[in-house]
């Protein structure tokens, strides 16, 4: 044990992210709102994704023993085909794009990669899957924008893409004032266990 009071820690969850393709046509309907709705707190495009299991603050030591069972796990999981589909907001604040598509398969995902992650000893609330994107987050006190652009969204659906990797991602939340942003830890291709006949 080295002389640190308190071990190292990392925020992290596990995730699917659509392809760039996918996002940019999502990203062309939102351009009018990023105009009119300046004051919202945008998520930045490369950070979009879906969570399969947020884990919160782990200790830096613990995120190895996730990366082979998520490997194996991957492996043996062909992709979902997903589709960004519609919007909302949660508590009138969190703007967020609707998943649709392959949502059986989605959710076996999400089950299998918890049962994973509590496999290793990780403890974690284990909420229930509402798939999404989050798109951005409105200021307190304005609880009107979210609602207005996912208005304008509801007719919105996206080209059907395939889920090809599995994210392990951490972020800096709570580690600066600045926005919010995520770097893969690690990804495994989904399904590469099929394509090797196995």
């Amino acid at each position: 044990m080295n002389e640190q009071t308190q071990p190292a820690t990392v925020r992290v969850f596990i995730a699917l992210a659509p392809p760039d393709d996918a996002k940019e046509e999502l990203a062309r309907e939102l351009r009018p709102a990023y105009d009119t709705h300046a004051q919202m707190r945008w998520n930045r495009i490369e950070d979009w994704h879906i969570t399969l299991a947020f884990l919160g603050e782990l200790p830096a030591e613990t995120v190895p023993l996730l990366r082979a069972p998520l490997a194996e796990l991957a492996a043996h999981h062909q992709p979902p085909r997903l589709v960004l589909r519609g919007s909302g907001s949660f508590d009138d604040r969190v703007l967020w794009s609707g998943i649709d598509g392959d949502l059986d398969e989605l959710h076996l995902l999400a089950t299998d990669v918890r049962t994973a992650v509590k496999s290793c000893g990780v403890v974690f609330e284990d909420r229930p899957l509402r798939p999404h994107l989050t798109l951005a987050r409105a200021r307190r006190g304005d609880r009107s924008s979210a609602v207005e652009i996912a208005a304008g969204l509801a007719g919105f659906t996206g080209r059907r893409w395939p889920a090809e990797r599995l994210h392990l991602v951490g972020s800096n939340v709570g580690r600066s004032r600045g926005p919010i942003h995520y770097r893969d830890i690690e990804a495994w291709a989904l399904g590469s266990g099929y394509a090797r006949g196995a």
